[in-house]
């Protein structure tokens, strides 16, 4: 990781104080000893213990690389299995301080890099801009989860990609079924031996709507998520769609919602 520019005082003092109510003070020293960090602030207050630890390695290394990766620590996915709606509230939060200094914490646990937000405004404007993009539509939550970031960034291009690559993780988590795309899809909701089924399989017509629902799923991979792997941003022209995109993945998970298990194992 190349060297980060010292976050302000400011951002400093806000993401210790965000962190200090995401954790109790035993998980805060056992993060910072694993991120090889020393606390000795004299502090007992967890935010104060924080940002005296963040302003010390700021001071002595120079560069915001430490306080970045007590924060990759602190806030990985895998800390909050489980809990993914406390996750994405910690996140967005997160974010909303880090766009003061042009990063965002994906849903990865990586950061990325972004616009710099002048103003309180406009940082509190890009939280709240999902909310906006989506007035007037039932967006399922389980789209968001995976493309928060992004969006705040007004990074549709990458924001339809994670949303896309989030409903494959949706079908393997359901399923227990390994694979991606395409082959997945035929893995888990095959006919003769479906892993889940949209409903009870019993007549033509029931049979047909599971085949075509099956093969909206194949065909959103193909269209939205493959082009987006393969083909540089700048290349995409398809602004314009973008609400009507994340719609069509809302409405798959919806379907998702009332899939059932037959039993069978893929």
């Amino acid at each position: 990781m190349s060297s980060e520019p010292v976050l302000p005082d400011g951002v400093i003092e806000s993401l210790a104080s965000l962190l200090g109510d995401c954790g109790t003070g035993s998980e805060i020293t056992r993060v910072l000893d694993g991120c090889g960090l020393q606390d000795y602030s004299g502090e007992s207050t967890k935010w104060r213990r924080l940002y005296w630890v963040f302003t010390d390695c700021q001071i002595r290394y120079k560069c915001s690389n430490a306080v970045l990766n007590y924060i990759r620590s602190f806030l990985a996915p895998a800390r909050y299995v489980g809990r993914n709606d406390e996750f994405e509230e910690n996140r967005e939060k997160l974010n909303s301080i880090l766009a003061f200094v042009g990063l965002q914490f994906g849903p990865d646990g990586n950061f990325r890099r972004g616009r710099v937000a002048s103003t309180l405004t406009e940082a509190e404007k890009r939280a709240n801009a999902i909310q906006e993009k989506f007035k007037g539509r039932r967006i399922h939550p389980e789209v968001l989860k995976y493309c928060k970031a992004e969006l705040m960034q007004d990074n549709s291009f990458h924001a339809i990609l994670e949303a896309t690559k989030g409903l494959g993780q949706r079908i393997r988590e359901l399923s227990r079924v390994d694979g991606d795309g395409a082959q997945l899809v035929d893995r888990v909701f095959s006919v003769k031996q479906p892993v889940l089924a949209f409903n009870s399989l019993q007549t033509e017509t029931e049979i047909s709507e599971h085949v075509g629902l099956a093969t909206l799923l194949k065909g959103c991979f193909a269209a939205l998520r493959n082009p987006r792997a393969h083909y540089p941003r700048i290349l995409w022209k398809d602004e314009d769609d973008t609400i009507d995109y994340f719609t069509l993945i809302s409405l798959l998970h919806r379907k998702l919602d009332d899939c059932v298990p037959t039993g069978i194992r893929g």
